[in-house]
């Protein structure tokens, strides 16, 4: 066993032993090759190239020793090797032509290890080109030889490099001995008083050189050559302009130094039309003569001349000037809009015309000359009328007229033109079926001819009632352009024979474009638990806005975007479905034919609970509520009136005696008992008939004692007490008796009860005098004597209405 473990132990250190030297040897090999590579010393020619734009360039990169093959990149972009040429082991060389890049790098790899062996940087620069030198004067108003002399030329290079130019100038034949004019910094050069320094000399030619210089590279233009006689450049003339009825004439004072006759060029253009391109005509002669002119039109007229070969001169200073009014472009237009009768029988006729220049400065008059017109013919006397600036109004009768308008000027008559109004009930011709379209701003019209001749039609049309705008067609249809944006117009369509007006007939209201309101606003947002109403309001300045259809988007603050479209002409929504006790925004997009408008955004939060529920359920309790209150209000006033009803006291109660009914019904003043056995002469007595010293109470029977025919009735409200014996009658004294016949007694027997609450007052029976009559009945029969019954009162007996 300790042999294996020593055995082990020996192959393990083996092992480690070989790695060591293994990654030894590595080391040594990667070592050995970096000094190689470090022995390689390698350079690119030349450094820093400047070379012309579009011209052709040969770097080489050489090393000390052979380094395989050689790689190039410029701006890290591999270049075809097929520009490469090894010309041996150490030296390679790049040729790049038509080189046109403003700047580059470049550098040369090895193809074994990709090392960078060198590198430089090429530059591109241009010439300056375009050379053209004058002789010009330093005053507008010199003369004589110029004595500046300027040259321009055209050089793109980087405006941040520092570039200083400089011109050479020689004779032609002598371009060997060239001599510096002027130095500067910009593309242009003036060298002054050149005629008085002998540098040059008329009918000789030169060349001229431009050189531009920086500290890296240098570039000459190609030689411009000129004759000094075709470089003249004379200043601008003085021009004078007229005008008149129908031209403009220019008059021009130039001055030519060489040649009597100078070639110059008038250029003229509407003020109105800058961008316009202006018209030029050459002349060699002083005066100019512009017919192709309009009236009443400002134009600006310029003038430039030159020597026979030489350069043009600046154009002189720009006159504007109004042509005035021509009379062959006079096109008088005249069209009438008639009113409805008044109440005076008259007509007003809102007179129009148009032709003439808004712009002309002269004074014109016009008449109005109104004829009138019958069976195509003119009678009666004319009446004139004078009016100022289109439109007139004047007033015809229910006849036909014909109305004349003359145009005038301090000049004489311009122009005269005739409109016919036709009389009040005169049949003409009109045409039917108007047909309008709007589209992208242009409104097209068409009709119905009529079924007689017409000659063409007036089509006229207004936004206000009091501007007008009318064309002649002689279709059936017409395109009516430049019309103010959305805005609602009437037009009308009047067919015109060959000396009368048809009738007019109007078409529907038509609007000039149709686009969405400016304005979307949410005007308010009712929010339930799981739903919100969403109302909103538009605004426009203008009359014709139409919306197609209005688009609901909402969401929540982390939802997806959810949205409803609905018609144009609705104005609210419900959204559904939406979440309790959430936050959502909401935004109103309307859209029309031409746009879109979108209203701003708008938060709200559902309820938790649906308030129309709790609204429902509040009124309901209320309800309830206010009838439990109304129950019980009753109840307890019913209770309240059952503790108020009055109850006697037994104890101030008294005790009397009731008559019988038929004594009542001879009375006639109570009503009959229950107990219809009893007597009419029952006694009714109270308990102090009992007393010792009391007196009795008796009613007093009157009648006739004569006989028994006679009636004989007692008066309850005459009693008499006695203490003597029942033939002694005492004075009267004061009795209590019922006096209702509704009155209701309760019978007591004086046996009933030994707890009778009216203890004091049990009943008693009193015996009548025997001397004492008998009440007699209506039958004149006397009564059955009964014995009295004792019965007592109290007051809820007498508010009954039934008496027991």
């Amino acid at each position: 066993m300790f042999f294996k473990r020593r055995l082990a132990v020996r192959s393990g250190s083996v092992e480690a032993s070989m790695f060591a030297l293994r990654a030894l040897f590595t080391v040594a090999a990667v070592t050995s090759v970096c000094k190689g590579q470090q022995d390689i010393i390698c350079n690119v020619e030349p450094k820093d190239v400047h070379i012309e734009v579009g011209s052709s360039v040969e770097i080489t990169c050489h090393c000390s020793r052979a380094s395989g093959q050689i790689l190039w990149t410029l701006n890290q972009n591999a270049v075809d090797e097929s520009l490469s040429t090894s010309i041996n082991s150490t030296h390679t060389v790049l040729s790049l032509r038509n080189f046109t890049k403003p700047s580059a790098t470049l550098q040369c790899h090895s193809s074994h290890t990709n090392q960078i062996l060198g590198g430089t940087t090429i530059k591109t620069y241009t010439r300056p080109r375009d050379v053209s030198c004058v002789l010009h004067y330093e005053h507008k108003k010199s003369k004589g030889i110029p004595n500046l002399f300027t040259c321009r030329w055209d050089h793109q290079a980087n405006p941040l490099l520092k570039i200083n130019y400089t011109v050479l100038m020689s004779k032609t034949l002598e371009k060997s001995s060239q001599t510096e004019i002027c130095n500067s910094q910009k593309t242009s050069c003036t060298y002054k008083n050149i005629h008085t320094s002998g540098i040059l000399i008329f009918f000789d030619k030169y060349t001229v050189t431009v050189r531009a210089k920086t500290a890296a590279w240098e570039a000459s233009s190609d030689p411009f050559e000129f004759d000094p006689l075709q470089i003249i450049k004379i200043n601008p003339p003085t021009v004078k302009v007229n005008s008149s009825s129908n031209r403009l004439l220019v008059t021009v004072e130039k001055w030519c130094p060489f040649t009597e006759d100078c070639r110059c060029q008038v250029k003229y253009y509407k003020a109105s039309e800058p961008n316009e391109t202006p018209k030029l005509i050459s002349t060699t002669d002083l005066k100019v003569d512009i017919k192709e002119v309009g009236s009443c039109i400002n134009y600006n007229v310029s003038v430039r001349c030159a020597e026979e070969m030489a350069v043009w001169s600046n154009w002189s200073p720009e006159q504007t000037i109004r042509t005035k009014l021509n009379k062959a472009h006079i096109r008088l237009c005249l069209w009438r809009k008639v009113a409805a009768e008044g109440e005076n029988g008259k007509r007003k006729v809102h007179l129009m015309w148009k032709g003439i220049p808004s712009m002309c400065e002269e004074r014109f008059y016009y008449t109005v000359k109104q004829t009138y017109y019958t069976k195509d013919k003119v009678i009666g006397n004319c009446t004139s009328t004078s009016c100022g600036n289109s439109p007139c109004d004047v007033e015809v009768d229910q006849d036909a007229h014909r109305l004349c308008l003359t145009v005038s000027s301090d000049e004489g008559l311009l122009a005269e033109e005739s409109v016919y109004v036709p009389a009040v009930e005169e049949s003409l011709p009109q045409v039917t079926d108007i047909q309008t379209f709007t589209q992208k701003g242009i409104t097209k019209i068409s009709w119905k001819a009529p079924v007689q001749p017409v000659r063409d039609y007036i089509i006229d049309w207004t936004h206000n009632g009091n501007r007008y705008d009318w064309k002649n067609s002689t279709f059936t249809n017409a395109t009516l352009f430049d019309l103010l944006n959305r805005t609602q117009y009437n037009i009308t369509v009047t067919p015109l024979m060959d000396d009368r007006t048809g009738q007019s007939t109007q078409a529907p209201q038509i609007c000039s474009s149709m686009e969405v309101p400016e304005v979307v606003a949410i005007r308010d947002v009712q929010t339930y638990d799981t739903s919100a109403s969403v109302n909103w309001d538009t605004q426009s300045q203008y009359t014709c806005s139409d919306v197609v259809t209005f688009t609901v988007f909402y969401e929540l603050q982390e939802g997806p975007l959810l949205n409803i479209t609905i018609d144009g002409k609705k104005h609210d929504i419900v959204l559904k479905d939406l979440k309790p006790e959430m936050q959502y925004s909401v935004t109103v997009e309307a859209k029309g034919h031409d746009g879109t408008t979108t209203s701003r955004k708008r938060f709200f939060t559902t309820k938790k609970f649906d308030p129309r529920f709790i609204k429902a359920l509040s009124v309901c309790g209320s309800i309830i509520l206010l009838f439990v209150l109304f129950f019980g209000l009753c109840c307890a006033i019913q209770w309240k009136k059952f503790l108020e009803k009055p109850v006697p006291n037994p104890g101030l109660s008294s005790l009397a005696k009731w008559l019988s009914q038929n004594h009542h019904k001879g009375v006639g003043i109570f009503q009959s008992f229950t107990h219809h056995s009893e007597n009419i002469c029952d006694q009714v007595y109270t308990e102090e008939s009992r007393r010792p010293n009391m007196p009795s109470i008796t009613p007093i029977c009157y009648g006739n004692k004569a006989g028994d025919a006679t009636d004989e009735y007692c008066d309850p409200s005459s009693t008499f007490a006695s203490d003597a014996p029942d033939d002694e009658l005492s004075e009267p004294t004061e009795t209590q008796l019922l006096s209702s016949p509704e009155e209701s007694i309760s019978s007591l027997s004086t046996e009933s009860s030994s707890m009778n609450p009216y203890r004091s007052q049990s009943s008693m029976e009193t015996s009548m005098p025997r001397t004492e009559k008998l009440c007699q009945g209506d039958s004149g029969k006397p009564h059955e004597k009964t014995t009295p019954k004792s019965v007592y009162v109290s007051l809820s007996m007498l508010e009954q209405g039934n008496v027991r």
